[in-house]
């Protein structure tokens, strides 16, 4: 079985400028920075560009200007760095399919602000339960979780077109945001505690945190006209949609 979510029914009212820039600086540094490299390379890489929160932490043991500079400046470039093609493609699908509607509804300037602090919320989130860990941690996935909480607590009722293959059965269906939206949250915190058990892979915590984050901070960045809970614009469960009146 496969399930692809890769386009909704939500319009928006002005061209998401500052959602594709986060796209292209998020494939630039990829495929610019990252692909040339050899493993050791990559390896240096993410030590040097990755989040680690036993260095990120240390800042507050043996306080130097410019550790504490650089320690803030990794949380950044974590999320603009990936461990993959794979991982970079899925989390910019994401970033591409909810992104635009909170721009929308927070202006530019907030939103930029939103997307950067729900990936310091992520980052904080699973560095406190994991301080010691010398492992870095890199991609663009918090910071979108917490665009996905926000996009969950705005457009609950939204519909996603859903690419499916069941064996034989192929197509696509129109599926309800909090239904998408709330079997991936519920897969993350299925996924959380033996996430905690290994010392690397997928930073679950990371995406609670940031989903958390999104989830709190919108009521606050959106503009004051927007209103929480809205509907949708087709016909929930359609293979063909049409337009509501």
């Amino acid at each position: 079985m496969f399930f692809l979510p890769y386009k909704d029914d939500n319009p928006t009212r002005s061209f998401p400028a500052v959602n594709w820039l986060l796209i292209l600086a998020n494939l630039w540094v990829f495929f610019t920075w990252q692909f040339p490299l050899g493993p050791k390379e990559q390896m240096a890489y993410f030590s040097n560009f990755g989040f680690i929160p036993a260095t990120f932490f240390g800042q507050f043991f043996y306080p130097s200007f410019d550790g504490i500079v650089w320690e803030w400046y990794s949380v950044v470039t974590s999320m603009f760095s990936h461990g993959g093609i794979a991982h970079l493609l899925g989390n910019l699908l994401f970033l591409y399919l909810y992104g635009d509607n909170m721009e929308d509804a927070m202006g530019k300037f907030r939103y930029l602000l939103f997307y950067l602090g729900c990936g310091l919320l992520a980052a904080l989130a699973q560095a406190f339960l994991n301080p010691g860990s010398q492992i870095p941690m890199v991609g663009a996935s918090g910071a979108i979780s917490g665009v996905i909480g926000g996009y969950l607590l705005l457009y609950p009722k939204a519909n996603i077109r859903v690419f499916y293959w069941i064996f034989i059965l192929i197509g696509t269906v129109m599926v309800p945001a909090y239904l998408v939206l709330g079997i991936w949250l519920v897969e993350q915190v299925l996924l959380f505690p033996e996430s905690m058990k290994n010392a690397g892979g997928v930073a679950i915590a990371a995406h609670l945190g940031g989903f958390a984050g999104g989830f709190l901070l919108t009521p606050l960045f959106k503009k004051s006209g927007v209103k929480l809970f809205q509907g949708g614009h087709s016909r929930a469960f359609s293979r063909h949609p049409k337009r509501m009146r």
